[in-house]
């Protein structure tokens, strides 16, 4: 799998951040992103595995949107965490920050491994229909997670909104965020929340 990754990326760490892009897109398009991380924060911007077209790719091919096919949502989430096993130690949790697609594969990597995960961030995307992997754990632990969403979002399915603002009160404890006037995109306001969300919520001590 392809990905960009920080000048200090090899440094230990208690904890790395992870961009997963959205659908038709690529590895570059969130890392801009990494201005909202705590200083001194590895990150990492992964490619998605399937090529829809130069330099657009996917987590998962598109059939019915907001209903991702299970197996394929499942082969996503391991080839993520296959990355993941290989480049980071077991010791290190992992910031997943996804937008729209990208967002999804955030929550189905708390829902898969959530003892590995570390204050998931997800921007204008949703969550995958019926119970996953981990939920009764996070039904008992109730993680923090940001959701942050543009008010003009048209392109997420309106049931797939639904079934995500039913599941994540239920499942963690939830920094949810509209914002009027945005469509399905991030701007500045959303991008100050989630810096003070990361600030709050991740531990401290990384390198200078």
């Amino acid at each position: 799998m392809t990905a960009i990754v920080s000048d200090d990326w090899e440094q230990p760490a208690p904890a790395a951040a992870l961009f997963l892009h959205g659908y038709g897109s690529n590895e570059r398009d969130l890392v801009a992103l990494a201005s909202a991380l705590p200083e001194g924060m590895p990150w990492a911007s992964l490619r998605a595995p399937i090529e829809l077209a130069p330099g657009g790719y996917a987590w998962f091919r598109i059939v019915t949107p907001g209903h991702p096919d299970q197996d394929a949502l499942d082969a996503a989430t391991a080839a993520i965490w296959s990355w993941v096993d290989a480049a980071l130690p077991t010791s290190t949790r992992i910031v997943p920050i996804g937008f729209s697609q990208g967002g999804l594969m955030a929550t189905q990597l708390l829902r898969t491994a959530p003892e590995r995960v570390l204050a998931p961030v997800v921007l204008g995307g949703f969550v995958a229909a019926g119970e996953q992997k981990a939920d009764a754990v996070l039904r008992a632990t109730r993680p923090a997670m940001f959701l942050g969403r543009g008010e003009q979002d048209r392109v997420i399915a309106p049931d797939a909104v639904r079934r995500t603002d039913a599941w994540a009160p239920e499942h963690t404890e939830l920094e949810d965020r509209r914002y009027p006037g945005l469509g399905h995109g991030i701007d500045a306001r959303e991008l100050a929340d989630v810096q003070a969300f990361l600030a709050r919520e991740t531990e401290t001590g990384f390198p200078a």
